[in-house]
């Protein structure tokens, strides 16, 4: 028994039992992952997979219960690593955060530069995705940490914790009516409105809130970036409803916004981690800086009880930032 097989079932199965493309991501040939799962199976006793002719089309109940173990087994290969790692080089390394194109946009810009200036010698690569998107790059093991709004709370394998709140904004171009009243469901359901696409950025509150008024708004425009729904406001299509921070007046001359906490709530944004993932030192300096009530104490703590819950650190506010998107960053 080696990684390589125990990789190679994990794999199989990640790419929904497709031989072909287990092979391209293994950099392999089909022959060799059906070489390396037989190989397993045969030391193991048991057949892993039910076929059809050549094809996989699924895991055998046996395969069913064993592969949790596998993915155990490569997850503390991959602890016992980084654990190396971190006492041999504790400056040196790669931190990869996963997170949705707000979080990237406006939230994380402070973090990562006061990171950089800390930690030079480590590479960061930033993944950017929808919620559901992030949170498998973390199960994947893609990477280290994922921040979003939405979709962090919803699988036993992740450990989340509240990291800031914020609230939506009303945008729209200067002079607009709908922002020289109070802003009210009632009168903001008169308008075409260009907002965030569902499960994005909370969108389910925004949702929550026109139908708990028994309202039906109509959704001209849905997008995944604040920057899109502001371009298409300025064109006059709709009244906009975007992240607070994500409205910049020195910015976004040609808008006005109006906050809209009182009718949508207040969200908070989660940093979410993998259960069981061992996390190096570094990791747990950029946490810290990007959320600084998620200490290095309480991070530990609710890894080791597997909370995942507001008390485990309370989110903090806000501020908006006027900072460049950032897709990657290096080492100089």
């Amino acid at each position: 028994m080696n990684f390589q097989q125990l990789r190679t079932v994990c794999e199989a199965v990640r790419c929904n039992f497709n031989l072909t493309d287990a092979a391209e991501s293994l950099h392999t040939s089909q022959p060799g992952v059906s070489r390396q799962i037989r190989e397993l199976e045969q030391e193991l006793g048991i057949e892993l997979f039910v076929r059809a002719g050549k094809r996989l089309t699924g895991l055998t109940a046996p395969g069913a219960h064993v592969l949790p173990i596998i993915e155990r087994v490569l997850l503390e290969s991959g602890n016992l690593r980084k654990a190396g790692e971190d006492f041999a080089l504790q400056t040196h390394g790669e931190l990869s955060i996963a997170a949705t194109h707000t979080q990237a946009r406006y939230a994380l810009p402070e973090a990562v530069q006061d990171f950089r200036a800390k930690f030079p010698g480590v590479r960061l690569r930033l993944h950017q995705g929808s919620p559901r998107q992030v949170a498998q790059m973390l199960l994947d093991g893609e990477a280290d940490v994922a921040i979003a709004t939405e979709g962090l709370s919803d699988d036993a394998q992740l450990v989340s914790l509240p990291s800031y709140r914020w609230t939506h904004s009303v945008i729209a171009p200067p002079g607009h009516p709908v922002l020289e009243q109070p802003l009210s469901l009632e009168r903001l359901a008169r308008y075409p409105l260009i907002t965030y696409d569902a499960g994005l950025t909370g969108r389910t509150r925004i949702d929550l809130a026109f139908a708990g008024a028994g309202l039906q708004p109509d959704i001209a425009l849905a997008a995944m970036d604040a920057d899109v729904i502001k371009t298409y406001v300025a064109l006059g299509m709709g009244i906009g409803i975007v992240a607070g921070m994500a409205f910049e007046a020195e910015r976004d001359t040609n808008l006005r916004a109006a906050d809209a906490g009182a009718l949508f709530g207040v969200n908070s944004t989660r940093l979410a981690l993998r259960r069981g993932s061992y996390l190096r030192r570094y990791v747990f300096a950029f946490i810290e800086s990007f959320a600084p009530t998620l200490t290095p104490q309480v991070v530990q703590a609710a890894l080791a009880s597997g909370a995942g819950t507001e008390s485990a650190g309370a989110a903090r506010p806000l501020a908006a930032a006027a900072t460049p998107a950032i897709s990657e960053a290096v080492p100089a």
